[in-house]
């Protein structure tokens, strides 16, 4: 059975750099046979968090709104590709969150940050960790931190010839991530979840 894994990148500055982790990423993970979507927040373009999803009288959503909440719903995971803007999160990746609460619920969630600089979004991944929990997600341990992103992938999001240390940690995200869906589709799939 592939895994539905949907790769979530908020970053709205026009020479984004992040965008080349997404690729490697969602590639990778792709290669592995998982059905795997990017969902750009920038892209969608929601507007500021004024009223979430379930808010919405039932089917009065905006179109945007009701489609990205079935695509979380019937997701088995998510990675969350943030970069860190002052220490702090992407406001941009944070919105997109805030719309939804209930459709993240009892699913895994990973975390790879990036940062022009040589701490990768550590802060930024640390941020995300306890916000994610807070949020229904099991938050697995492997992480990918890059930094600084411009000198470790190229445009097209390809390993270039200077050696990465976090880049060949991906297998292992990936299989701490897939793990960790199987576990929970099983549990889904034997026993109601409690709300």
């Amino acid at each position: 059975m592939s895994n539905r894994i949907l790769v979530f990148y908020g970053s709205y500055r026009s020479d984004r750099m992040g965008i080349r982790l997404v690729q490697f990423i969602v590639e990778g993970f792709a290669a592995r046979g998982d059905d795997v979507e990017l969902i750009d927040a920038k892209a969608i373009g929601l507007p500021m968090l004024d009223r979430m999803y379930k808010e919405h009288p039932k089917g009065g959503a905006p179109e945007v709104l009701e489609k990205l909440a079935e695509n979380i719903r019937t997701a088995d995971g998510f990675v969350f590709v943030t970069g860190e803007y002052n220490w702090g999160m992407q406001p941009g990746l944070k919105n997109l969150t805030d719309h939804f609460l209930e459709e993240w619920f009892w699913r895994p969630a990973a975390i790879a940050s990036y940062s022009a600089g040589r701490f990768s979004g550590a802060r930024a991944a640390l941020a995300w960790h306890g916000t994610l929990s807070e949020m229904g997600m099991v938050v697995i341990s492997s992480s990918i931190a890059v930094g600084p992103i411009a000198q470790t992938l190229t445009e097209d999001g390809k390993r270039p010839a200077r050696w990465q240390g976090a880049i060949t940690r991906v297998p292992r995200f990936a299989d701490d991530l897939v793990w960790w869906m199987e576990a929970a589709r099983a549990q889904r799939e034997k026993k109601k979840p409690p709300y």
